[in-house]
C-alpha cells in the first residue's frame, strides 16, 4: 500500500472558501491523502462566508515537518498592510522536495517567499501580482493564463481556478496516478462541457 501524504492547507482572516475544496476532498477521497489545516498561529479564523475554520495546527515550519505538500489558500488579507509571514514554512516545504501551491491572493506569499524565482507561475493578472509585489523574485516567469499553472514542484493559480489547481496540485504530488487524474480531469470538465 502506498505511503499516505499529508497536505497542508494554510488559511488566514476572511480566506476563500471556493479555493480549497475541489483539491482537499479530492486528495482525500480519491488519493487517500491526510488533510491537515493550518493558520499563522494556531488560531480559528473565518472565511469571507462566515464560516469558523478551527485549525488542525499554526503554520510554524518546525511544527509542519511531515507536510509533503502545502497549499496557500488566498484572502484578501494577503494584499493587507500586515500579511502573515509564512516564508520559513514555504521554504521547509520546498527544500525537501515538497509541493508548494498558491491560489488566488495566497500566490502572493509565495512571491514574497522567493518560490516563484525560477519556476513558471500564474496569479490573479500580471499586472494585479506586480501591483502588490512589484519586482518579486521571478516576475519574468509570469504566465499571463486563466488556469493553474505547474512547474516542478511549485502550483500556482488565479482565484477563479479552483478545478485546475486541484487537478495540477495532485498530478505534481501524485505523477503515478495518471489514470486517476484522467478520470478527474474529465469529471471535471463534464460540467463545462453541458452546461449552457
Amino acid at each position: 500500500m502506498p505511503e499516505q501524504k499529508t497536505i497542508g492547507f494554510l488559511f488566514i482572516e476572511g480566506f476563500a472558501d471556493w479555493e480549497y475544496g475541489l483539491l482537499a476532498a479530492s486528495a482525500v477521497e480519491w488519493f487517500g491523502a491526510r488533510a491537515v489545516s493550518l493558520t499563522p498561529d494556531g488560531k480559528p479564523v473565518k472565511g469571507i462566508s462566515g464560516f469558523r475554520l478551527v485549525p488542525d495546527r499554526s503554520a510554524g515550519a518546525d511544527e509542519n515537518a511531515d507536510l509533503d505538500a502545502v497549499a496557500v489558500i488566498g484572502s484578501d488579507q494577503w494584499f493587507g498592510k500586515a500579511p502573515p509571514d509564512v516564508a520559513e514554512l514555504l521554504k521547509s516545504v520546498a527544500s525537501r522536495g515538497g509541493v508548494v501551491g498558491g491560489i488566488c491572493a495566497g500566490t502572493l506569499a509565495l512571491a514574497r517567499a522567493g518560490v516563484f524565482e525560477k519556476v513558471r507561475h500564474t496569479s490573479n493578472g500580471r499586472d494585479w501580482i506586480n501591483r502588490q509585489e512589484a519586482g518579486y523574485a521571478g516576475d519574468l516567469n509570469y504566465q499571463d493564463v486563466p488556469h493553474a499553472v505547474a512547474d516542478g514542484t511549485v502550483v500556482s493559480a488565479p482565484g477563479s481556478a479552483p478545478g485546475t489547481f486541484a487537478l495540477a496540485f495532485l498530478k505534481t504530488l501524485y505523477p503515478e496516478r495518471a489514470s486517476d487524474l484522467a478520470q478527474m480531469r474529465t469529471l471535471f470538465s463534464k460540467e463545462y462541457a453541458e452546461a449552457s
